[in-house]
């Protein structure tokens, strides 16, 4: 039994002081001679993605103790993407994760154990659960808390998001705002569509850092608690062969991810995330990597925000595994990588049936969008890179005449005054990791441009990102960002822009001559913080095209 950290930490006479303190917390004799195994929980009664993960933590630590392990729960935080939308708060949701990912690192570090399991709901925590285990690399599992299901109207979060921008508009009066506010969460977990948890959620499980079917299942359910067991004595099996994130987190197991995202027309943070855990590995991938994947991924699913479904209804008809299989067999997934099962992606997939009547996965022969839904714009507005989520829907191309915000508050404002016209596009700026700082999510202003239903006629850029709920023309992750002096920080109210998705153009139609004397002229206007995380977080971060990483 694989005993590699723990041994140091309890084993022989010098260690007495060591073992007197786990006595303390109830550890016996016996537990000294089993591996340790670490159990990180995201459970917080700030959010109901994480309100019943604690429960699901003590499934988890009973399963090691009873497949012989020694089961060590203890917490880290999370904070609420969807509370905090549109405030300031949200500045600390993205440097959330990497809070999250240096906890984990810490305590395990600190306290000898021999593997991992991390739970997480809320999607900042799941990437920073994986990038905390990745640095570790010590035998790893990725548990996802579960989706939420719909209201009895089929309402949600998102949906209560679009209403304010029909409220706003005068189209919905205030009594049923209010009762669409009041039936559209009830009970624990992830925001119910194909939104940045559930995007991360499937991620995960195609990298093959979770169980086969953990990114699928409602976070109220018996297979929830049933995959709780099963991580409990799949860790114990990582450890006895030495199984590691780094044998699993290879670069086509993040292939694996990269096109599952695409196939299940996922968030545009996923983009953001892979980079990210891929770096906390070794592991090099890129903003073209996920251009190279798209082009032969077809989008399938018919999933929130842009399709009609919503995640527990995939997961009443088999979840993504039937859909990992029909990808594997059209070549586009690896089946060769190297499963926290301890077997192969291909081995795992072997006895899936597939889908029976199913109308939210679409046949190969009939898909929603032919290639991805994610683009990889480049061009003088973004030299390194931005990422756009166009899903046909709204057109593939737009030019359009600048509005320019330089905060999102002042952005929802002239939206939600009806100051925003069909053939604007919306530019809102410092937004970026470093010049927020924390690449404050744009849920907010683009359910507003829905809700008053501007969404084919508005295009939406910004050097900030995009809730996975975000649907419309929209490009986010503008890099470089305007703190850093990129050409978005000299955009003009009247300027024309265009955003080519066919070619991939992210362009600002002025002459050369005329951007280069305007950035000669361009001072920053906003002064960072000067203490605390987001002071430190703006110091560290590296670009949102290298993943917002602060290593």
């Amino acid at each position: 039994m694989n005993r590699k950290y723990s041994k140091d930490l309890v084993d022989g006479p010098n260690q007495s002081a060591s073992r007197s303190m786990l006595r303390g917390v109830g550890f016996t004799s016996e537990d000294f001679t089993k591996p340790l195994v670490g159990i990180a929980s995201t459970g917080a009664k700030v959010t109901p993605c994480n309100m019943h993960i604690n429960e699901l933590a003590e499934v988890v630590e009973d399963a090691v103790n009873n497949a012989n392990g020694k089961g060590v729960l203890f917490n880290t935080i999370t904070v609420s993407d969807g509370i905090s939308m549109g405030t300031q708060g949200m500045k600390y949701s993205l440097v959330s994760r990497e809070v999250i990912a240096d906890s984990i690192e810490t305590v395990v570090g600190c306290l000898g154990y021999d593997g991992v399991i991390s739970i997480g709901g809320c999607d900042k925590n799941m990437p920073g659960c994986i990038i905390g285990m990745a640095r570790l690399n010590r035998p790893s599992i990725f548990v996802y808390g579960g989706s939420i299901k719909p209201s009895s109207e089929n309402t949600d979060y998102v949906t209560v998001c679009e209403k304010t921008g029909e409220f706003s508009k005068g189209d919905l009066p205030e009594h049923e705002l209010i009762h669409v506010e009041k039936i559209s969460v009830k009970g624990p977990g992830s925001c119910g569509g194909m939104y940045t948890a559930n995007t991360m959620a499937s991620a995960i499980e195609a990298l093959g850092m979770s169980l086969p079917g953990s990114s699928s299942q409602d976070a109220v359910s018996i297979d929830k608690k049933s995959d709780c067991k099963d991580a409990g004595k799949a860790i114990l099996n990582l450890l006895d062969h030495d199984i590691k994130p780094s044998d699993i987190m290879t670069k086509e197991a993040f292939e694996n991810a990269i096109a599952v995202v695409i196939a299940l027309g996922g968030s545009t943070n996923a983009v953001l995330h892979i980079i990210a855990m891929a770096d906390a590995i070794g592991v090099k991938i890129c903003l073209d990597d996920f251009t190279r994947i798209g082009k032969k991924t077809p989008v399938l699913a018919d999933l929130k925000p842009f399709g009609k479904h919503f995640m527990s209804e995939l997961n009443a008809t088999g979840g993504i595994q039937p859909l990992m299989k029909m990808m594997l067999e059209k070549d586009i997934l690896n089946g060769d990588c190297i499963t926290v099962t301890g077997k192969t992606l291909k081995e795992n997939l072997k006895n899936i049936e597939p889908y029976k009547n199913n109308d939210i996965i679409r046949a190969f022969s009939n898909p929603i969008k032919e290639n991805s839904h994610l683009r990889i714009l480049y061009g003088n507005l973004a030299k390194d890179g931005a990422v756009a989520k166009i899903t046909g829907k709204e057109g593939t191309s737009f030019t359009g005449s600048a509005r320019v915000f330089n905060s999102e508050e002042e952005g929802v404002e002239a939206i939600l005054s009806k100051d925003i016209k069909a053939g604007d596009v919306v530019v809102i700026r410092y937004e970026g990791p470093k010049g927020g700082p924390g690449m404050r999510e744009m849920l907010k202003p683009t359910s507003a441009i829905m809700g008053q239903g501007l969404g084919d006629k508005v295009a939406f850029i910004t050097d900030g990102r995009f809730s996975g709920g975000t649907h419309g023309f929209v490009v986010g992750h503008i890099t470089p960002e305007a703190a850093d002096g990129g050409v978005i920080a000299i955009i003009k109210d009247g300027d024309e822009i265009t955003i080519d998705a066919d070619n991939d153009q992210l362009s600002l139609n002025i002459n050369e001559s005329k951007i280069n004397s305007r950035l000669a002229e361009w001072k920053n206007p906003k002064t960072p913080p000067s203490k605390g995380v987001l002071s430190k977080y703006a110091k560290s971060v590296k670009s949102a095209s290298l993943g917002a990483v602060t290593d």
